[in-house]
């Protein structure tokens, strides 16, 4: 069974940068995009940003436009997420997936943005 591994989260201070990465274990599953999700603590799961595999055309939740950058390398069949100008809000398990037909979903990264 295919797994997302998510990684690069981490405590950094508001206004702070971090780098996450999504790799899946099995590089031949079919993907037409792929996203970034997040969850807060007591909160549901939101849509983050998302990237066309094949164009690279993106797409950003509102609330993270100008801030975050996704991006994919095709070769290493890995996607990341740049988060620049942390806000505390921005605090949560950050995961990748399909936006479309769901992978099982995995361990997801911890963020945490402190003030």
């Amino acid at each position: 069974q295919v797994q997302l591994i998510e990684s690069g989260g981490g405590l950094v201070q508001s206004g702070g940068s971090l780098r996450l990465s999504c790799a899946a274990s099995d590089r031949t599953v079919s993907t037409y995009a792929m996203g970034w999700f997040r969850q807060a603590p007591g909160k549901e799961r939101e849509f983050v940003a998302a990237i066309i595999w094949g164009s690279g055309s993106t797409y950003y939740a509102d609330s993270v436009k100008g801030r975050f950058t996704v991006s994919r390398d095709n070769a290493k069949n890995t996607m990341y997420l740049q988060m620049n100008d942390l806000r505390p809000e921005d605090t949560g398990v950050y995961y990748c997936n399909r936006p479309a037909i769901p992978l099982p979903w995995g361990q997801g990264t911890q963020v945490t943005v402190f003030s």
